[in-house]
């Protein structure tokens, strides 16, 4: 939810990440969203009936839950393209190694990797120290130029919109286990990113500076008036 009142905090944040997304394209600064989702896992309890001739496909109204799983999604917006790793907890150690993965394995060549994200206290670089050595920590948080979402606006992370499509697309069905869901979202990433499905991100500084004029704190005039001794 949108703050209802002033709030420098929240604007100033607002303002950072929007700049941020709205820089051009560069390769070896490419500008990398993040965020995480759970996943209930469901069991049917009878085989569904598939579809047929004039009759569609059913499940039974019974389904066992069997545990929940994670998924980290990274998208890098104007190139196209993301990757949704499946781990079974989201925990601090979790998201530094999904964290690792983006440096060495996606974005091996990258100068920097610009990350957005919300502000989630596993987000913080604290957790990269919570999952590996000092040293290596270090190494990969100096790749890293990190933007944070502000308090309530997480909308600004399109990490979250991409989600939204994954849901859709994806996982509006029964899964009935982490190895069956990591076979289905790889399929649909692959999809994805072969169609080259990009975000061009329209909301602008400017926009907020009118729309969401209500969050920016009243400036009161200073007195500049000089005195004469």
């Amino acid at each position: 939810m949108i703050p209802p009142d002033p709030n420098a905090e929240f604007v100033a944040a607002m303002e950072d990440v929007l700049e941020v997304s709205h820089r051009p394209y560069d390769p070896e600064r490419p500008v990398v969203c993040f965020d995480e989702t759970s996943q209930q896992l469901i069991k049917e309890t009878r085989v569904p009936i598939p579809q047929a001739p004039g009759r569609p496909a059913t499940s039974d109204y019974e389904y066992e839950r069997n545990g929940t799983a994670n998924l980290f999604l990274m998208f890098e917006p104007r190139a196209g393209r993301r990757h949704v790793k499946v781990t079974e907890r989201r925990t601090a150690v979790d998201s530094a190694h999904a964290v690792r993965e983006l440096v060495d394995v996606h974005y091996p060549q990258a100068r920097t990797i610009v990350l957005v994200q919300d502000n989630l206290n596993t987000h913080k670089p604290a957790s990269l120290y919570e999952a590996f050595p000092p040293e290596e920590a270090r190494r990969i948080i100096t790749k890293l130029e990190i933007h944070y979402t502000p308090k309530h606006g997480s909308w600004l992370d399109m990490a979250e919109t991409e989600l939204s499509v994954l849901s859709r697309q994806c996982l509006d069905r029964r899964i009935p286990d982490q190895p069956t869901l990591t076979t289905e979202v790889g399929t649909w990433e692959i999809n994805r990113n072969e169609a080259g499905c990009t975000v061009n991100w329209q909301f602008t500084t400017a926009d907020a500076r009118i729309k969401l004029r209500r969050l920016y704190p009243v400036i009161e005039p200073v007195n500049s008036a000089v005195v004469d001794h």
